[in-house]
């Protein structure tokens, strides 16, 4: 086995023609409005500003924010990253101290829509998601047919949640560079390479590991010994299958698929098999993430994301897809399903990654 070839899995619904298309040509084609874990409370030392920012990086925005208002960039609060080449829409945090200043910071290319103190300083992570609204111009109306299959498929059973191909890096460079560190080879790397890369890997085995699922029509289907989430977060391994088959149909928990780290929470049974072959065909072991530190220390990942909300039109100029996905996942991994050709890589979905990334759009 190739571990990059992970980089680009199965799709869920390889077997039906996609729509073809394009995105990006202009800037209000592409659309993302974070979707924050708590809203302000109306009170405190802090400002919540909501921003609209327009073709502008998330490292871009910060930098001006700070100049603006001639305060250390330290001092702002952010949740995630998003795309450059977008309309996106996000809370960031100031002292409330500087309010007087806020107007300061409108221009062209950013505008504050609303502001709220709140008690404290936003931080990384601290979001649940992000909503899209996607124009894909170009698309050959003759496949409208299969569009509706691909999107009744996604709607019933979910979108796998694969890393998107932004995760490893052009030409997969930073998944390479992993997986020497994996195989003892020493790398002379600055820190947050070092762990960019080490986690590349951990993505691409996380997706082998859930393209095998597909392969073998086990996406909508939980195994033995399967670890499953909770949709409130909580992780345990599926004993009664019958039963929690149940509990996943009715889209209360999800099976997760496995981060490999020193402190990744075990699978058993048929599930751990599973694991444990995608690991001995790419030549690795579980001891090859040990001697990293917290770097490797392992996690769960649900393999689905429900899509029961994905909502698309076609008009005169294209297809127009609105949809909303959890921090840490991919609108690539959504786009490829629907169109089936390379979609450009700065489209991640997230704020936990956006690394690309999460967003993480």
């Amino acid at each position: 086995m190739t571990i990059s070839q992970y980089v680009d899995p199965l799709m869920l619904t390889a077997d039906l023609p996609g729509v073809g298309g394009r995105i990006r040509e202009q800037l209000d084609d592409f659309q993302v409005e974070e979707i924050p874990s708590y809203l302000p409370s109306g009170e405190g030392e802090h400002l919540f500003l909501w921003i609209e920012k327009r073709n502008v990086s998330a490292d871009w925005l910060l930098k001006q924010v700070a100049l603006r208002l001639d305060i250390p960039r330290r001092d702002i609060g952010c949740a995630g990253l998003k795309d450059r080449h977008a309309i996106t829409r996000q809370y960031i945090s100031i002292p409330a101290k500087f309010e007087d200043r806020v107007s300061k910071i409108n221009g062209e290319d950013i505008q504050v829509l609303h502001a709220t103190r709140h008690n404290n300083k936003l931080k990384t992570g601290h979001q649940r998601g992000n909503k899209f609204i996607i124009r894909v111009r170009g698309v050959n109306i003759e496949q409208a047919p299969h569009l509706e299959a691909i999107l009744a498929r996604l709607k019933a059973q979910g979108l796998p949640n694969y890393y998107g191909e932004q995760r490893f890096g052009r030409d997969n460079q930073t998944l390479e560079m992993g997986l020497k560190q994996l195989q003892g080879e020493k790398l002379r790397l600055p820190p947050f390479l070092r762990k960019l890369s080490l986690s590349a890997v951990q993505s691409a085995l996380f997706n082998a590991v859930l393209e095998n699922r597909i392969r073998d029509q086990l996406f909508s289907k939980v195994l033995p010994g399967d670890v499953m989430q909770k949709i409130s977060g909580g992780l345990f391994v599926a004993e009664e299958v019958a039963v929690e088959q149940e509990r996943f149909d009715r889209r209360e928990t999800v099976h997760a698929g496995p981060i490999y780290g020193k402190k990744t929470f075990a699978a058993k049974a048929e599930a751990a098999l599973r694991e444990e072959k995608v690991l001995m065909e790419s030549g690795l072991t579980i001891q090859s993430f040990e001697g990293f530190g917290n770097l490797l220390e392992g996690t769960r990942r649900a393999n689905v994301i429900g899509m029961e909300e994905l909502e698309s039109s076609i008009d005169s100029e294209g297809l127009v897809l609105k949809f909303s996905l959890p921090s840490g996942s991919y609108a690539t991994v959504l786009l490829r399903e629907i169109m089936k050709t390379q979609v450009p890589l700065e489209s991640t979905a997230t704020s936990e990654e956006n690394t690309d990334g999460e967003g993480d759009s």
